[in-house]
């Protein structure tokens, strides 16, 4: 049932959400390639609003371009995708998605690659300062939140192999360069579910990450990025308890 506001019209998000459905269906409908005044003119959107919602689903690869037409994009096939058809990144990207706004702080889901981590989903804060990292970037484990969950997720031998293999690189003053202080770290992640950072691999940034895992493996780990000026106990509490409920909706699904 549409939410409506007192003079008894549907809301703004209401609307929006209509006005994105029709895009879709019209331009799907229409076979071939639109170019936004067709699109503007059957469905009677304003040009200055259709142009935000035709450029955020070709963000979402519902529709594509090409030059100034538009047709019926890569995402629409995905929602068609049988069980166990979607992509680990598809998964989580609406959820990476939806804490950032949640806590507007930069939010990643990385997975381990060999001895790195890579994050295959991310969102930036919308905050002037902020912490922002590209997908594909493989960084080292042990001064990262997410590296450090991913890490304590590893069995004994496996973690060994890790200390044996990989140089504990310094990247600020706070880095762990020291196997027991970081194998401390790794136990006490162990006991509490969450893996902390403060300024070990960007000044001014802290970390909180916890690791997910589906049908009994682990897939990657969840981390949010908080410049220390906004951080806070609170600001812990709150991203520590969205990390878990996030988590756990990935791993019940």
């Amino acid at each position: 049932m549409a939410t409506e506001n007192p003079s008894g019209q549907a809301t703004s998000s209401v609307k929006s959400a209509t006005r994105t459905l029709d895009i879709i269906e019209y331009v799907v409908a229409a076979g071939r390639p639109l170019v936004a005044q067709e699109i503007s003119t059957a469905l009677g959107i304003p040009v200055s609003s259709l142009s935000y919602l035709l450029s955020t689903l070709v963000e979402r690869d519902y529709l594509q371009r090409q030059g100034r037409r538009y047709t019926a994009g890569p995402g629409l096939e995905r929602l068609q995708a049988h069980s166990g058809g979607f992509a680990l990144v598809d998964r989580v990207a609406p959820l990476v998605r939806t804490l950032r706004v949640q806590l507007n702080e930069t939010v990643s889901f990385w997975v381990q690659h060999d001895w790195l981590a890579e994050p295959i989903a991310t969102e930036s804060s919308a905050q002037a300062l902020r912490y922002a990292v590209e997908t594909g970037t493989r960084l080292p484990m042990h001064p990262l939140a997410s590296g450090k969950a991913l890490l304590a997720a590893l069995p004994p031998e496996e973690l060994d192999r890790y200390f044996a293999e990989v140089k504990l690189d310094r990247f600020t003053p706070a880095t762990i360069t020291s196997e027991a202080k970081l194998r401390k770290q790794i136990d006490e992640i162990r006991k509490t579910g969450f893996a902390h950072a403060d300024e070990e691999f960007s000044l001014g940034i802290s970390g909180v990450g916890r690791v997910v895992t589906m049908g009994g493996e682990v897939v990657g780990a969840l981390s949010v990025a908080i410049p220390n000026v906004r951080n806070s106990p609170a600001m812990q509490a709150q991203a520590m308890d969205l990390l878990q409920r996030t988590a756990g909706l990935l791993e019940a699904g």
